[in-house]
């Protein structure tokens, strides 16, 4: 009885590593699902071998070896990280600190030309129009006339 229980555990633990394996896995024929989801021959295949290659011990890294030397590297849909992929990897990154340098840029100019403003007022030298419209909007305190530490002086007060 506990031989068919071991027995019956260990299908278990292969059928569940082989499809976490196959979800991974895409499609060679189809291109655009994973060897899981597809009926395609090849899918059926791949699929068995898998199974087989858990079962004569293998670990899940040796199967994905396996698979990307025998189909290549597009078979997985999580490919490596090196010099080729290196792009794909970090683009989101880039694209994430080019808009973060862009909107610190824009906030530092901001204030560095709010500052030549002043100056200028102070040496004598009218705004434009545009200069006036920006000095208002920065020097004028906000809607309801209170200030941003007007919640800290009231709760200092009480």
């Amino acid at each position: 009885m506990e031989g068919e229980e071991d027995q019956v555990t260990k299908e278990r633990l292969v059928e569940a590593r082989a499809r976490n394996i196959s979800h991974n896995v895409r499609c060679t024929e189809c291109g655009s699902q994973s060897i899981e989801d597809s009926q395609a021959d090849i899918a059926i295949l791949l699929r068995k071998l898998i199974r087989d290659e858990i079962k004569a011990g293998k670990s899940d890294k040796e199967i994905y070896t396996k698979l990307e030397d025998d189909f290549g590297e597009t078979v997985l849909y999580a490919p490596k990280f090196d010099m080729q992929t290196a792009a794909l990897w970090l683009s989101p990154l880039l694209v994430a600190s080019a808009a973060g340098g862009l909107w610190a840029y824009k906030k530092h100019r901001q204030k560095t030309n709010v500052h030549i403003m002043a100056l200028n007022l102070v040496r004598g030298i009218p705004l434009t129009p545009k200069e006036k419209e920006t000095m208002l909007d920065v020097l004028t305190p906000p809607p309801g006339g209170t200030s941003s530490l007007s919640w800290w002086r009231r709760l200092l007060q009480q």
